[in-house]
């Protein structure tokens, strides 16, 4: 798991004209599941696809259900959780999925900071 700075990632995103973005969202969706363990996940790079074959619309899946991992993890630390993947699928039908992308590094960054992901080798188990 990687601490990524939001800023940065926003900027990057722009200034490839949405590279980045593909990017970050891939390694997002792969840190997500390796953190939540859920059994068989889609890959980042399947999410990815799914996407582009939906013409977007699977997005709309994505954003729901990485918000209910968001809500499964803080409720597994103890920490008060609302319906994120409701938050993350409105975000994403009103076009602002860089927003979505920026509160689930956002919620990444905190895992990390709190030692979640700091404890393991290479990147091989979160």
């Amino acid at each position: 798991m990687k601490r990524r700075e939001i800023a940065v990632s926003i900027i990057l995103t722009f200034v490839t004209c949405g590279i980045y973005g593909i990017y970050w969202f891939i390694v997002m969706t792969d840190e997500m599941n390796l953190s939540s363990n859920k059994p068989n996940p889609t890959s980042g790079g399947m999410a990815f696809l799914f996407s582009m074959l939906t013409c977007g619309i699977y997005s709309y899946y994505w954003a729901y259900t990485m918000g209910d991992q968001v809500d499964m993890l803080k409720a597994n630390r103890g920490v008060q959780s609302s319906n994120t993947g409701i938050l993350y699928l409105l975000l994403c039908i009103f076009g602002l999925s860089i927003v979505t992308y920026a509160l689930l590094q956002n919620e990444l960054n905190t895992m990390y900071d709190s030692g979640y992901g700091q404890n393991y080798n290479n990147g091989q188990n979160y």
